[in-house]
This record gives C-alpha cells, structure tokens and sequence, in this order.
C-alpha cells in the first residue's frame, strides 16, 4: 500500500513528560514529518525508549499531547493504534505459533481478509528471507530471527507510521540488510519510520532527518549537514557530532 504526501505531520508531541523515580521525558517537545525517515538519538537512559512506548499507547504520559496525523492518541487511542506498528527491541511473538501462522494470527487482530492475509503474508515472509523457515515453530529462532518475524507481524497492517527501538540488534549482516531494504522500500511508499539505534553509521546512511534527546529534552534536530554546521564539524561523522552534541549538554547542565 502507498500513502499519499500530506501536509499532516506524522507525528507530534508537546510538553511529553513522563516520570519515575526521576524525570524520562521531561518536556518534550518533537515533530516529524509523514514520510521521512527519522532516527531518534541519544546515550542511554536519554528517554527515547520511554518516549517511543508512549506514542504507541503502551505508556500513559504525565503530562503534554500526542498526535498521530491529526489523531488525538491519549483522547482516542484505538484510533492512533490502527495508524502505528510498534517493534520493541526485544520481540515478543508467540513462539509456539510457525512465522505464517503469526501472520495470519496478527492479520486476523486487524480484521483483514483471510484471503489478502495470506498473500500479504507470503510477500513479507519472502522479503524478510524467512520463507525457509515459515512453517518452523518460532521457540526455536535466534534473537535475529524473531526480530524478523516481529517486524513482518508489524508491517501486516499496512501502517502509516512504523516506530523501531533498535530493529537492527542481533542480526547478522544479510538479515540487518534485508531489514534495512524493507524499510526503505517502505518509505518510498510514503510511510513513517521512525527508529532508534546505536550503530549510527546506518543513522546517517538512512535517516532523512536526526533527532538527539538527552535527560529527556530534544537538544538537536536536522539533517546530518545540520548537525555538522551547529556543532561547527563540516565533514565529520554522525558519531562525532553525536558525541560532541552530548558532550556540550552534559557540560551545560
């Protein structure tokens, strides 16, 4: 499926703050735009992962809004959820079930036609590489594989915006590059990514624009070459800027 361009940001959110024993999202304030491909930065501990799980619903806010393309997510969140796919870092899948049967599962959650579920299926299972191991029970898979499953279970729906907390762990190189094409090829058919990762190189080959939070406050935003000219590094890498830009935020605070 493709999603026409649309003035509507994908996502925006104001005055986020989410606390525990101290302040994970503190303010934040960040809007992305429908259809680029956004990673969110930052040390660990920064808030991106709490801030991710809020936009999917899976975590309530203290305070501030959440809109998904218009759509009020805390006032209606069934409405935000049908728009989002989420990936967690550590999949979680039923394992008893084969990687078609997940699918087909998944697919059925969404009221999708059993007919298109199966093709749909079949097409992410074969992209993904996983058609060798289809109809294998899951409990056996690597951490790379289920993450491959979770991923094809996410994309099932056709989501407008596909939200990834470190898609790329655990996979070996064939697989991080299967997973690195499905989600190019998924932007290019006007989709939302927004992702984090700590292997910046594919930050900076991938991402459209860069987003760096820290103590749960955006503290830079931009393309590469933007975040190069505020930090003054005109040709250095995304690894450089990151750590500089994390660097003079620590010394301010």
């Amino acid at each position: 499926m493709s999603y026409r361009p649309t003035n509507t940001p994908a996502l925006v959110l104001k005055g986020l703050e989410k606390h525990f024993d101290k302040p994970a999202v503190n303010g934040l304030d960040l809007t992305i735009r429908g259809g680029e491909f956004y990673a969110l930065l930052g040390p660990n501990g920064a808030g991106k992962t709490t801030t991710l799980r809020i936009v999917a619903g899976l975590l309530r806010p203290d305070a501030g809004s959440v809109s998904v393309f218009g759509v009020d997510a805390l006032a209606d969140p069934i409405a935000a959820k049908r728009l989002i796919a989420w990936v967690p870092d550590e999949p979680l899948i039923y394992e008893k079930l084969t990687p078609f049967e997940y699918l087909e599962f998944v697919a059925g959650l969404w009221d999708i036609d059993a007919a298109t579920a199966q093709v749909d299926a079949s097409e992410i299972i074969d992209i993904l590489g996983l058609g060798p191991h289809a109809h294998e029970r899951c409990n056996g898979f690597s951490k790379g594989m289920r993450q491959k499953v979770a991923l094809a279970g996410a994309l099932v729906h056709s989501p407008r915006l596909l939200i990834l907390d470190e898609p790329l762990t655990g996979l070996d190189a064939g697989s991080s590059r299967q997973v690195k094409t499905v989600l190019a090829e998924r932007v290019r058919t006007g989709v939302t990514v927004i992702m984090t990762t700590h292997i910046l190189e594919v930050a900076e080959r991938m991402a459209e624009r860069i987003g760096v939070i820290d103590a749960g406050r955006l503290i830079a935003e931009g393309t590469l070459d933007e975040l190069r000219h505020q930090t003054g590094q005109t040709a250095n890498s995304l690894e450089d800027v990151f750590l500089d830009l994390v660097a003079e935020q620590s010394a301010a605070a």
